[in-house]
């Protein structure tokens, strides 16, 4: 099997490791805008049996692959995905798919028209734990669940430069809990209620962001949720979600790394060693994530997260979104009427 790879970067990169290692891949094809970081991505893994070329044009690489991974830049997104899906290429693309929903919805439509083969790397969805709490909540061991808390914090905010570009706090960050969560209980969030503010850096304010949010979720099945987000946590990248129930209560990514540290009398005082960021944190699950698209373009499984599924995250970031701005609890089911 002979994978392409368009952009590599940081992600890209990483990717580009990954799947050279699959036994099922046999070569690369990359493609980047800056020709060194293709170069580079070449020299560290184009040795041995399996050597990795340097596609000039995007058109180019799309004819010679089996399979495409999309990691550029989120701007480039609709526009790479649109000629993978036009060129009968199955892809996988980094989230988000884009941060307006007519352009998703386009492109959903598009992967139904052409019964195109997509994955979009909401990599969570492939984390050991959300797995765990997604079995024991469909399975009914849990009992009816009766609220969810959630926090998702990044160790260090962006640079300035990034933060126009990412689509604000809850379509960057926020939105992999907006996919996940709904997905681990098996309900659509129907409501939401969010506040939020600067309390890490001015930048954020001069862009027409926040940097750290709260608020609450309603479900479909009325499943109470507390959200909290931020751009800085100093122990630590913090992804949890806690799921209380009428049997039982659970955790994911409460371990030895998890960023918090007790003042009770009884526990340890120093503080945890916690993850340094999102790559360290899912390492296992961007790695079984790839290896599951392996096998999607190999026509042994089907897409775990297809355009369309991406939708409901979407729309409910941007109804987080609105409203933060309007002060108001808003209908997930305002968004796009």
């Amino acid at each position: 099997m002979r994978l392409g790879i368009l952009g590599v970067g940081r992600i890209g990169q990483y990717h580009a490791g990954v799947v050279h290692g699959l036994p099922e891949v046999t070569s690369l094809v990359v493609r980047d805008v800056l020709p060194e970081r293709a170069a580079a991505v070449q020299a560290a893994l184009g040795t041995g049996t399996k050597p990795v070329h340097i596609a000039e044009h995007t058109d180019a690489l799309l004819a010679q692959v089996d399979g495409v991974l999309i990691a550029t830049p989120t701007a480039t997104h609709a526009e790479l995905l649109g000629m993978a899906m036009r060129a009968g290429v199955p892809t996988f693309c980094e989230k988000p798919v884009a941060l307006d929903l007519a352009t998703v919805r386009a492109l959903a439509q598009l992967e139904t028209e052409r019964s195109a083969i997509v994955q979009i790397g909401f990599q969570r969805r492939f984390d050991a734990g959300y797995r765990a709490a997604r079995e024991l909540v469909r399975s009914g061991a849990l009992g009816t669940v009766y609220s969810v808390r959630i926090a998702g914090h990044d160790p260090a905010p962006p640079h300035e430069g990034y933060v126009p570009l990412s689509g604000g706090l809850f379509r960057d960050l926020l939105i992999h809990d907006f996919d996940v969560v709904p997905w681990v209980l098996g309900q659509p969030i129907e409501e939401v209620f969010m506040q939020g503010s600067v309390r890490v850096d001015p930048m954020f304010a001069r862009h027409d962001d926040v940097d750290t949010v709260a608020g609450t979720l309603r479900f479909a099945d009325g499943t109470l949720g507390v959200l909290t987000g931020g751009r800085h946590d100093p122990l630590g990248y913090d992804i949890r979600l806690e799921v209380f129930g009428a049997n039982d209560s659970i955790a994911v990514g409460w371990d030895a790394r998890t960023p918090l540290r007790s003042v009770e009398p009884d526990m340890p005082a120093s503080p945890p060693n916690g993850w340094p960021g999102f790559l360290a944190r899912f390492d296992a699950a961007y790695r079984a994530e790839l290896a599951h698209f392996v096998q999607v373009v190999a026509g042994r499984a089907p897409s775990a997260c297809t355009i369309r599924d991406t939708e409901h995250a979407l729309c409910v970031a941007l109804a987080c979104e609105r409203s933060r701005r309007e002060h108001r609890a808003v209908r997930v089911a305002e968004i796009g009427d």
